[in-house]
């Protein structure tokens, strides 16, 4: 019986089927250039913000070198899923291998825990400038700014680094994925064996990353808003403060409960396959679309800059 299970592994296919969003055909068309546009709309912001950003000397300061690595993150998420939906949809197949399925679900864990760490450093840069001003210059130096940046990557690529070391370690025998896109939820359902181990880490990292980002983020806030309230200081600096803190805010809970929607759409057996769907790819859209416009709209260096940036080099007169 072992030989028989053995055979059954060495039989699985290299090829996975998605299962898809099981579109009629006439609506596949529309598919596409919806999904060609919003991936063009957050190439299109996310590069602009990365550009003025990097092109603007003046920007060059630790709360936008900071914010930098957003757009950045949020293009690998992004990228990661578009380029195998619209071939998808393009070709009309929904199989993808194996190895571009494992590739294409680290991408988007990577991009999913790098959110959460990039908020929770630029709410820490906040809290020093609106709470320490004085102390700012010393305490975010350069050295210091690029320990942070190089740490949040380091533990990103670790936390998913080892979350898919302890799923490849696991033996495969089923090919059909019940996701339009891969992730790791998805490619644990298609192993025969037992994932207890890996359940656990998953949810210890969930756990973790919650903890330290939710508490980090409600003690900072807190600890401006309250200085704001109490600092004597001019209406124009606590506005200013105020409006910077609410716009990291909508970012982090635009995150937060699209992120915390999709795992109870994953632990709710009876929850509508086709919304599980929808709100996991809303993830990968929404907050990406969003972040360049929110930060560009509400941060007025950065607007005037990038409105600079778009007359000048992408549409001179």
């Amino acid at each position: 019986s072992s030989g028989a299970k053995m055979d059954d592994f060495s039989n699985v296919s290299s090829v996975l089927t998605l299962e898809g969003f099981n579109l009629p055909p006439e609506s596949a068309f529309s598919a596409f250039i919806f999904a060609a546009l919003s991936y063009m709309v957050i190439l299109f912001c996310n590069l602009v913000l990365i550009l003025t950003i990097i092109l603007n000397r003046s920007l060059h300061q630790p709360m936008y070198l900071l914010l930098l690595n957003l757009p950045i993150n949020d293009l690998i998420g992004s990228t990661a899923l578009f380029i195998q939906l619209i071939k998808e949809i393009l070709l009309d197949t929904r199989t993808i291998q194996y190895s571009a399925c494992v590739t294409q679900a680290f991408f988007i864990h990577v991009y999913g825990t790098g959110a959460v760490l990039i908020l929770t450093a630029m709410a820490y840069d906040r809290y020093i400038a609106i709470c320490c001003p004085l102390r700012y210059n010393t305490l975010m130096t350069n050295a210091h700014l690029r320990k942070i940046i190089t740490l949040l990557w380091v533990c990103d690529l670790i936390l998913i680094g080892v979350l898919f070391f302890l799923l490849l370690r696991l033996p495969r025998c089923r090919s059909l994925m019940s996701h339009p896109y891969c992730d790791n939820p998805s490619l644990l359902k298609l192993v025969c064996a037992n994932t207890t181990i890996n359940n656990i880490y998953g949810l210890f990292i969930t756990a973790l990353m919650q903890v330290i980002v939710v508490s980090t983020i409600l003690y900072t806030y807190i600890q401006i808003l309250v200085t704001c309230f109490r600092n004597k200081g001019s209406a124009d600096t606590k506005s200013k403060a105020l409006q910077t803190c609410a716009t990291h805010l909508i970012v982090f809970l635009l995150l937060e409960c699209l992120g915390l929607l999709t795992i109870i759409s994953y632990r709710l057996s009876q929850f509508p396959p086709q919304l599980r769907r929808l709100i996991g790819v809303s993830t990968l859209i929404f907050p990406p679309t969003l972040n360049p416009i929110i930060y560009g709209l509400k941060t007025k260096d950065i607007r005037v800059k990038a409105m600079h940036f778009l007359r000048t080099k992408i549409f001179p007169s």
